[in-house]
């Protein structure tokens, strides 16, 4: 029979794939060393699965332009590469604080450009949503001014790349899995141009002649394929709802995070942390609140449009 910790054990190995996925952390320099080779390997088996489904008769593949593709591919994958090198430049609180400023810039953005509009009942509840992340991730914050400009930078790309995953799939009439199956690979061909120069740049060597154990390449593999659901889901959130929900709901699972290594993991518990932690809940709660009453007003709003229209 299991033990307690035999079962902690289990959840702390659970709990290391997961991260595989995620932006990496200080504490792992295997991962910090080749994440962005990693995320390459991530959207090279991405594309390789789409390809085969789409051949198989699972969805049906769009031609798109591939100057449109390129560009929209190089701008996703810059996206990551800046991250990557935000986090070896910077303090993991800075980093963190980057992260949190990707929603107002997505917003502001689209507010500027994109003719979006925001009512003040969700900006409040990003405004506590964001409180709330930040009280229970941001610790130490130092700034220098090449990591400040590279943050700059992560958080533009980001911003603009996930503006435009939602807005191409709208423009061109494709479906998340197909704009995902068009763009995939030419992000996965940038990316592993540039995983050599950036995890080198973090590494201070050449990635390429690293070893690595038998156990971290299965943690790579395992991520690999649960990779390609997380590129699922990203594309089909940001196409079905927004960039600033899928960045609400990517905060989501900053806190689930946390909470699973306070309850499962056994970390430490601090009393910021979980004040954070519960304000941020608070604050998802209001903004979905707010986003279904703004749609439904929306929809009202069409409605009455399109019989007025009608009734002429």
């Amino acid at each position: 029979m299991a033990t307690r910790r035999d079962a902690r054990a289990s959840a702390r190995k659970i709990f290391r794939v997961w991260e595989w996925i995620d932006v990496p952390t200080t504490d792992d320099d295997v991962r910090r060393r080749a994440v962005t080779l990693l995320t390459a390997m991530h959207m090279v088996l991405t594309a390789t699965v789409l390809r085969a489904a789409a051949r198989m008769g699972y969805f049906e593949r769009k031609s798109v332009g591939r100057g449109e593709m390129v560009k929209f591919g190089a701008l996703n994958s810059a996206s990551v590469a800046l991250l990557n090198l935000s986090l070896g430049f910077n303090s993991v609180g800075f980093y963190q604080m980057s992260k949190l400023s990707i929603i107002p810039v997505t917003v502001g953005l689209q507010m500027t450009y994109f003719d979006k509009k925001f009512s003040a009942r969700v900006k409040l509840s990003l405004a506590v949503l964001l409180v709330g992340v930040g009280a229970s991730t941001v610790t130490d914050v130092q700034l220098n001014a090449t990591g400040f400009v590279i943050g700059l930078l992560s958080v533009i790309t980001t911003s603009i790349g996930q503006i435009l995953t939602g807005s191409l799939q709208q423009k061109l009439g494709l479906s998340s899995t197909q704009l995902l199956c068009a763009a995939a690979p030419w992000m996965a061909l940038t990316l592993v141009i540039l995983a050599p120069p950036v995890d080198g740049a973090l590494n201070g060597g050449n990635i390429l002649e690293s070893n690595h154990s038998s156990e971290v390449m299965c943690y790579a593999l395992m991520s690999c394929f649960l990779a390609i659901l997380v590129n699922f889901a990203t594309f089909a959130v940001i196409g079905k709802c927004s960039a600033v929900t899928y960045q609400v709901i990517g905060h989501l699972k900053t806190m689930l995070v946390l909470g699973f290594g306070f309850v499962v993991v056994g970390d430490p518990v601090v009393a910021k942390n979980i004040a954070g932690l519960v304000v941020a809940l608070f604050g998802m709660i209001l903004y979905a609140r707010a986003e279904m009453r703004d749609r439904a007003l929306t929809t009202a709003s069409k409605s009455t449009a399109d019989t007025e229209s009608s009734a002429r």
